[in-house]
């Protein structure tokens, strides 16, 4: 007997290659369209930056904690930065309690990747005494509901986090640092913007919802700044051909210049 699942799966994915055949996808946008964001920031009183992200009814939640540790013993000058992310089952039923899984840690992976190699932050910023002494900003993203494509949200919700991030201001006397009542925000060089593109059959959609993603044969993301591509990442078990890479890089470049000037007019980014 046939796998239950399996065939509700390609019952499924065939109604929706139907769908795209006539530029229609589950939700009523087109291929190319993404879901409507959402911002909330400072939503966290414990933490030094915060926001919500909303990507249609996908939310994630992003919270940065500015830790002063000792640095790299390479990097004596620079702080660092930590990514982590964690669902609860309560965010998607495909999720489960206990050590992270497979897909958290490609999700912490690709997003620290976006926002390490944008070099969106000068790490040199972070130090406090050289050899000694820097900041470690811990950036912990959560899924409160997974309704497809955390991979762009996660990227979006950890840049609005660090946007809004003012870190303890210090003093040091006699070698020993202690914190003042003063913060300062973090200084941001770029903007990484994440664009995950889906293919479907013979189709490639942009920001796949739940079902979508969940039948789809394969999904590129790239980030982006506002001057360079910073990351990309392949996943699932389909292939792209080489112009459909092109294609999608070309799109992505193009959504995340709008998503980008929509951050800037909501969090009143500078982008020069």
């Amino acid at each position: 007997m046939a796998d239950f699942k399996v065939v509700a799966n390609a019952i499924e994915k065939n109604h929706i290659i139907k769908l795209l055949d006539s530029d229609r996808r589950l939700d009523g946008r087109s291929k190319s369209d993404m879901r409507e964001i959402k911002i909330e920031t400072n939503i966290v009183g414990t933490a030094h930056g915060s926001a919500i992200v909303h990507l249609g009814k996908t939310k994630v939640i992003c919270g940065v904690k500015a830790v002063l540790s000792a640095p790299w013993s390479d990097y004596p000058n620079k702080g660092s930065i930590f990514v982590g992310f964690e669902a609860s089952p309560l965010s998607s039923p495909s999720y489960r309690a206990g050590p992270p899984q497979d897909h958290a840690i490609e999700l912490a992976r690709m997003t620290d990747r976006a926002i390490r190699e944008s070099e969106c932050i000068n790490l040199e910023d972070l130090c406090i005494i050289e050899g000694e002494k820097v900041y470690t900003l811990n950036i912990d993203l959560y899924s409160l509901d997974d309704f497809g494509n955390l991979y762009d949200a996660c990227v979006l919700a950890a840049v609005a986090a660090l946007a809004t991030t003012k870190i303890p201001e210090v003093e040091i006397v006699d070698g020993n640092v202690s914190f003042t009542d003063e913060v300062r925000p973090i200084k941001m060089d770029a903007y990484p913007i994440s664009v995950t593109s889906y293919k479907i059959g013979d189709h490639i959609v942009t920001d796949a919802e739940f079902k979508e993603e969940r039948i789809a044969d394969a999904r590129i993301s790239f980030g982006t700044t506002q001057h360079y591509i910073v990351s990309g990442q392949k996943g699932g078990k389909g292939a792209f051909k080489s112009q459909e890479v092109m294609d999608a890089l070309t799109h992505s470049i193009q959504k995340a210049s709008k998503i980008r000037e929509f951050f800037a007019e909501e969090l009143g980014l500078d982008l020069k």
